[in-house]
């Protein structure tokens, strides 16, 4: 006890008399970053068949254009950065991460802005050789509010953002009609909202040339789909046309487990649009809850019609593990669409999102070298430039990291909590419930309090880390848990110099961290709650990112 209770002190400020003179480690050095992940429900394709969810782990508010034969998808990322992670296909389920659209400091601006808050629920589009993301960032300096970038090429670069003055609200998309463009969006309804929750969807003309809006704007939902019930948060917005018709499909009831999808149509793009005759078109939130292996909070989708003239939809929905906890946040699902008297039905109600089905009618593609779905492990040598997938928190002016002889070397950065600068992270999204990270330091501690390791990050106030530091002048291994901002030590012990391999293993609700020191794998702690990671805990959109990490004891 009384160990840990001078780690507690010696982590939260650096030590005094030689210690405060000594010089802080402001890098480490990270050998090899691994990863192996089990899905806790087994799912096993047949034959023909893919698994969802399609993108595992936080990938939500999926939106999907298709190009010729090409697939592309963009996710939230929020106020991680590299943001909007852009996915690539050709058969609709074996996708690849080309880029991040927000890839340039320039581009945006995280400077106090907490870790759900940030980029929402962005739509890509594509329109005369050019693509389009629309989005919204209405908590970044300097009111950006609604802004579009563009590229010739999805995997980048994209422009400068665009923002769209006078728009209003959140959850923005493009539809192209002809020469005309269109954008849809969620916002507070004319006058004084009835209840909590009670939302509009709006519509207004941009001019294609400058990005900005013409005309006057007007409703097209008040409320939702049976206004009499007060639906609550209508938002997410898409439109297609088909057959004559205008389709809009939102998402419904909040983002969490009633969730769902809507649908409406009318003969003109401006309105008035009537809802389809058996809404929701996609829900889980009927089923029994005590179900094994759910799919929950199923919604916020948009459909695509393939090359062929099929129908499917991409979605986010939630894999809970028992509890109803989930840590690694809202998934990209995908589901063929089927067409009745001119109405479209994800999935009827009361059925299951299921884990198994026939692969979409399009050619096949090989397994990508980094699976998005199934189980799967990697392996990240650190022998050239980073791949897309890894990600900090909040924008960093200078790059935290440098790539030196197969060596990932990481610099110091504001502390964790500090929402005015960005920490020594960079990490990977956990993708499975059932995971196993490990990754080798190189690392000595200067003064009390430097530590360098592993950590799992929820949001500012909630992560754990796993790592070397020091406490009244010796080197250790310590796991030290903050939640809601508080630390607790849950294990440590004496560390000899050199090397040490860092291994935590999640499993739901429950992990385990050990270390590989002189050669012998050593257990830290056992069967340790991350609930507390879980977003129902934790609160918030994203999901657990896990990676190296290193801070000075004096915040530099």
């Amino acid at each position: 006890m009384k160990q840990q209770l001078l780690l507690v002190a010696a982590l939260c400020v650096a030590g005094a008399g030689s210690e405060a003179a000594a010089a802080p480690a402001t890098s480490a050095r990270f050998e090899r970053f691994s990863y192996t992940g089990k899905s806790l429900e087994q799912a096993k394709p047949g034959p023909g068949q893919f698994v969802n969810p399609v993108l595992s782990g936080y990938f939500p508010d999926p939106s999907i254009t298709r190009v010729g034969d090409d697939y592309y998808v963009v996710n939230s990322s929020f106020t991680n950065f590299p943001g909007l992670p852009i996915m690539h296909s050709r058969d609709l389920v074996t996708w690849t991460q080309i880029g991040n659209a927000l890839d340039r400091p320039e581009q945006v601006d995280f400077t106090g802005v907490r870790g759900s808050q940030g980029i929402y629920a962005p739509d890509i589009s594509f329109h005369d050789g050019r693509y389009y993301i629309i989005t919204t960032c209405s908590s970044c300096p300097g009111g950006m509010g609604n802004f579009i970038i563009t590229a010739e090429n999805p995997a980048g670069p994209w422009s400068k953002p665009v923002t769209v003055k006078g728009l209003n609200g959140i959850d923005p998309s493009l539809f192209w009609d002809g020469d005309k463009v269109y954008v849809v969006h969620n916002d507070a309804p004319e006058g004084t909202p009835r209840y909590d929750g009670h939302r509009a969807i709006w519509i207004t003309e941009l001019d294609p040339a400058t990005l900005q809006r013409v005309g006057t704007r007007q409703v097209l939902i008040d409320g939702g789909v049976e206004p009499a019930r007060n639906p609550i948060w209508i938002e997410g917005p898409h439109l297609l046309k088909k057959d004559g018709y205008y389709y809009l499909m939102c998402a419904e009831g909040g983002t969490g487990d009633n969730h769902s999808e809507v649908i409406l149509r009318s003969k003109d793009v401006m309105g008035p649009y009537a809802p389809g005759p058996a809404n929701p078109i996609l829900t889980q939130r009927d089923l029994d809850p005590a179900r094994p292996n759910p799919v929950t909070t199923a919604g916020h989708g948009k459909l695509v019609q393939t090359q062929r003239g099929d129908w499917w939809a991409v979605f986010l929905a939630t894999r809970p593990y028992p509890g109803n906890f989930y840590n690694i946040g809202r998934e990209t699902f995908l589901l063929p669409v089927t067409w009745k008297d001119g109405w479209p039905m994800i999935l009827e109600q009361g059925k299951p999102v299921p884990y198994t089905l026939a692969k979409p009618d399009l050619p096949r593609q090989p397994t990508p070298a980094l699976p998005m779905s199934g189980d799967f492990a990697y392996v990240d040598e650190f022998n050239g430039p980073l791949s897309p997938a890894w990600i900090g928190l909040r924008t960093p002016r200078v790059r935290p990291y440098s790539i030196d002889k197969g060596q990932l070397v990481l610099q110091s950065g504001q502390p964790l909590g500090k929402l005015d600068g960005v920490p020594g992270f960079i990490g990977r999204r956990q993708q499975h419930h059932d995971a196993t990270v490990s990754t080798l330091v190189d690392y000595q501690p200067a003064r009390d309090g430097d530590r360098a390791g592993l950590i799992a990050i929820q949001n500012d106030a909630n992560h754990l880390f796993l790592g070397v530091t020091r406490i009244a002048g010796r080197r250790m291994v310590a796991l030290v848990k903050i939640e809601n901002g508080n630390e607790t030590v849950l294990g440590s012990a004496p560390l000899a110099a050199g090397r040490v391999e860092l291994i935590m293993e999640m499993h739901g609700g429950r992990s385990a961290y050990s270390y590989r020191a002189g050669g012998k794998v050593n257990s830290l702690k056992t069967d340790v709650d991350v609930t507390f990671l879980s977003t129902q805990k934790a609160k918030g959109f994203v999901g657990v990112v896990i990676g190296p990490y290193v801070q000075a004891a004096d915040g530099g």
